[in-house]
């Protein structure tokens, strides 16, 4: 959404005039992050290795929250260290292309083609001002947008003649798949006589409720398609070939959970060998090694994201656990390529934004290459980030991220903020959000706990599984176990702590608003879920909802699914509101549809309850407005200032 010149100018004149209130008052000062100075950080994101192996290729991208636009700019930069070089373009820097065929003479491109016919326009081309569409099954809509009858198909354009070749045919089917496949699902096969690709071959209602992605191959030739991976019921993703023609990819095993344990599976000679079967973790991305002979991944362990191997032995009975390379407080959140001995990655912290780093494959070193933030930084205070273990209600561990605010001082009392991970199944790992910032929370004088409750990866897959269909059990008695244990620490104030969270987060506030026993202040609830039986009909992925809770609300003799859907569900609960809540909702988000949001603020204010609604019309799940994001922030601190300090 655009805002007028005349009315932006108004509108930032005003955050900057609040920004300076609130330093004036003491509570935030003037070398601490700031919402403005995180949405224009530098944002660095990994390209390639060079064709030699001795340079890496990434760009940094900056925003002008001003101008609410972004800028970026390449730059290469020698892996063994020295300066970067500002460059134009990358194409004769890069490693091969998968999108290029072995050959340079075909590359593959992906568009959207017209297959169905849904609009008004389509059916009665007459009526030209038509604006409406029809269907007649599921998967209507997805994440931010309405099916329009148009899929991402695949071709095959060769350079010199520029004639295209839609491998895909007339099928109503998705490559890359939607709302999150990018590149990574098409890829040319070493000997550039075939492609792969990564589809769900299934329509309407069997699409909607199913994770069943396949990979295809595509033969140049006799133009007929194979499927690689039709034993395999689950997602089968991110197909790769080794410098040797190996293929590897990723595998979930059971349809209809996305959050199944990821598995590298190895094809070879038309078997399939489970690399990580045997590995109690789950797989985030892979890589060859250079050598052909052993896989580099990411995977969540114990509150952080690092770097793992396996080597690939000649038979399955010789197959040695995954070794683990890097450790410590902090993500390693993606791979870049190899030079050598020495591995390129992407890492951040709850401190520090991305930035490129080398990794001495034996022995884990870590060395960083670029600063890209490295001077703001130096001119601000940073938070202090320690690991924190609770005793859960049923006597597991439960690890916590405790973030204090900078300067803390353990004779002083401060605001505390009970965080809620989204997912459910996500990792809360060392992770650096421009929204869910837990440094900038801290800078305006709070600490933050974040407990790695159950549902979480790190911690083994039966930790992981655990909250499926128990919404409203384990997991909530986490959070509150997390919060009661920090409270009873003499520097955090028992009668100002708060409640905030996203997705699964915001489900969670809604939930413990009813529970929580007048521990916390306020809540804040970003595209939560609140009525399981209207997100049931609204949302688009039903898998996950019929996973998760155990299947549909009128399904009466389904045990789980009832309890889901009343026991677990918060609209149910909602006569024990009483706290002070915040609902945030995006007017795009087809997961967490609009009356998930209004339904919650309006059950808010017919009972009296303090409350706000912030609506984003033009925002999905997330906010990626420039302006609109500095607004959230804006207004989160306003709201936390109005309920936690009354």
């Amino acid at each position: 959404m655009t805002i007028p010149f005349f009315r932006a100018s108004a509108l930032f004149a005003f955050l900057l005039l609040s920004f300076n209130s609130i330093a004036q008052e003491g509570l935030i000062d003037s070398n601490i992050l700031t919402p403005k100075m995180l949405i224009e950080l530098n944002r660095v994101s990994a390209i390639g290795i060079s064709d030699d192996r001795q340079n890496v290729i990434y760009r940094i991208s900056q925003v002008d929250v001003d101008a609410n636009s972004r800028d970026s700019k390449l730059f290469v930069q020698p892996i063994e260290g020295g300066e970067p070089r500002e460059i134009r373009d990358y194409n004769d820097f890069i490693v091969s292309d998968a999108h290029t065929s072995p050959d340079g003479r075909f590359v593959l491109t992906s568009e959207e083609v017209a297959i169905q016919k849904v609009k008004g326009t389509d059916l009665y081309p007459e009526l030209t001002e038509s604006n409406m569409m029809i269907y007649n099954d599921l998967n209507y809509r997805h994440w931010d947008v309405w099916e329009d009858g148009k899929y991402s198909h695949v071709l095959i354009e060769e350079k010199e003649t520029g004639i295209r070749t839609d491998i895909m045919g007339d099928e109503p089917f998705d490559c890359p798949q939607k709302p999150f496949g990018g590149g990574e699902d098409y890829i040319w096969a070493p000997d550039g006589k075939s492609v792969l690709y990564v589809t769900k071959k299934l329509f309407g209602t069997k699409y909607a409720v199913s994770t069943n992605t396949d990979i295809y191959e595509y033969n140049l030739e006799t133009e007929e398609t194979k499927n690689l991976t039709e034993s395999n019921v689950g997602y089968d993703t991110q197909p790769a070939f080794s410098r040797e023609g190996s293929l590897a990819y990723l595998q979930m095993k059971r349809d209809g959970y996305e959050s199944d344990k990821n598995d590298i599976i190895l094809f070879e000679d038309d078997a399939k060998w489970n690399l990580t079967e045997s590995w109690d973790g789950t797989v985030n991305g892979f890589t060859w090694g250079e050598n052909s002979d052993r896989i580099y991944f990411t995977a969540p362990i114990g509150g952080t994201v690092h770097l793992f191997e396996v080597v690939i032995p000649k038979t399955l009975e010789k197959l040695k656990a995954p070794r683990q390379i890097t450790s410590g407080q902090y993500d390693v959140r993606g791979i870049v390529g190899q030079s050598g001995k020495t591995m390129v990655v992407t890492r951040g912290d709850m401190n520090h934004a991305t930035e490129l780093y080398t990794v001495t494959l034996k022995t884990g070193e870590m060395k960083q290459l670029s600063h890209a933030n490295d001077d703001l930084y130096k001119s601000i205070k940073l938070s202090k980030v320690e690991k924190r273990i609770t005793k859960a209600s049923d006597g597991q561990d439960l690890l916590s991220w405790v973030i204090y605010p900078p300067d803390f001082d353990s004779t002083k009392t401060y605001p505390t903020l009970l965080y809620c991970q989204g997912g459910p199944q996500g990792a809360l790992s060392q992770f650096y959000s421009y929204r869910w910032n837990f440094q900038l929370m801290a800078a305006h004088g709070y600490i933050i706990i974040a407990p790695n409750r159950r549902g979480m990866p790190g911690y083994g897959v039966e930790w992981n599984e655990q909250i499926s269909k128990d919404y409203g059990g384990q997991n909530m008695q986490d959070y509150l176990a997390a919060i009661d244990d920090i409270a009873t620490e003499s520097y955090v104030n028992k009668d100002q702590l708060g409640c905030v969270g996203a997705s699964y987060g915001g489900y969670s506030a809604f939930y413990l608003a009813a529970i929580h026993e007048g521990r916390f202040k306020t809540f804040i609830a970003h595209d939560g879920i609140f009525n399981w039986k209207s997100m049931y009909g609204t949302t688009e992925e039903l898998f996950f909802v019929n996973w998760d809770l155990g299947g549909a609300y009128w399904d009466k003799d389904n045990e789980e699914a009832q309890r889901s859907h009343n026991a677990f569900n918060p609209s149910e609960r909602v006569e024990d509101w009483t706290t002070p809540i915040m609902v945030i909702q995006g007017g795009k988000d087809y997961r967490v549809p609009i009356g998930q949001g209004l339904e919650a603020y309006q059950a808010a204010q017919l009972q009296g309850i303090k409350s706000r609604l912030l609506f984003f019309p033009e925002e999905n799940h997330w906010v990626l407005d420039y302006q609109n994001s500095l607004i959230w922030h804006t207004e989160f601190y306003k709201w936390l200032e109005e309920t936690i300090y009354q």
